[in-house]
C-alpha cells in the first residue's frame, strides 16, 4: 500500500474523489516495458461500480505494445485550482486535487460493457450532443479514417491514493 508522504494533504473522501473523477477532463496514464516509462494524456470516465477507469484508442500502436507487455499501470488526474499566495515566498503554494490510481490494465472484450463505456464517455465530453444513445453495432463497426479499430481498455484499480491543498474561503 502505498501513503500519502504528507498526511495533512491526504483526501479520504471517496464521494468527493469521486466527484473529482466524474469532473476532470484529463488523466496520465503511466505503461513502461520495464525500462522506459511512458506516459500519454487521455479522456478516460471513472466507474465507480466497477472499480475501473475507462480509455479508448486505436487497435495498434505504443500504448497498445506496452499494455500487452506489462499490464501494471498507473494513472494520475491533477487539476489545479490557482495560487495560494503568502507574504513568506516560501509558503507560496497551489490549491489542487490529485488521484493517483494503481492497477491492471484489460482490454473490454465485452461488447455491451464497452458500449457502456463508450456512452460514458459521450456524456461526459458531448454531453446532451447526441440524441439517441450509442449503438452496440456502432462501436463494433467502427474504424478510424486510418482503418483502425477502437479498442476500448480499462485500468482496474487495486489501490488509489488522493491528495488536495485547498485554498481557504476569505
Amino acid at each position: 500500500m502505498f501513503t500519502v508522504r504528507l498526511s495533512k494533504r491526504e483526501c479520504q473522501d471517496n464521494e468527493k474523489i469521486d466527484r473529482f473523477l466524474q469532473e476532470a477532463q484529463t488523466g496520465f496514464l503511466g505503461l513502461t516495458d520495464g525500462l522506459t516509462p511512458y506516459v500519454v494524456p487521455l479522456n478516460f470516465v471513472w466507474v465507480q461500480e466497477r472499480g475501473a477507469f475507462y480509455f479508448h484508442g486505436a487497435e495498434e500502436g505504443r500504448k497498445m505494445e506496452l499494455m500487452a507487455r506489462n499490464k501494471e499501470a498507473c494513472l494520475t488526474v491533477s487539476e489545479s485550482f490557482g495560487t495560494i499566495p503568502d507574504p513568506i515566498p516560501a509558503k507560496t503554494d497551489t490549491a489542487y486535487m490529485s488521484v493517483m490510481a494503481f492497477g491492471e490494465m484489460e482490454l473490454v472484450p465485452d461488447l455491451a460493457e464497452a458500449t457502456e463505456a463508450m456512452q460514458a464517455m459521450l456524456d461526459k465530453y458531448a454531453p446532451g450532443y447526441y440524441k439517441a444513445p450509442l449503438s452496440a453495432s456502432h462501436v463494433e463497426r467502427y474504424r478510424s479514417s486510418t482503418g483502425s479499430r477502437t479498442f476500448i481498455f480499462k485500468l482496474v484499480v487495486r489501490e488509489r491514493t488522493a491528495k488536495e491543498n485547498v485554498k481557504e474561503q476569505s
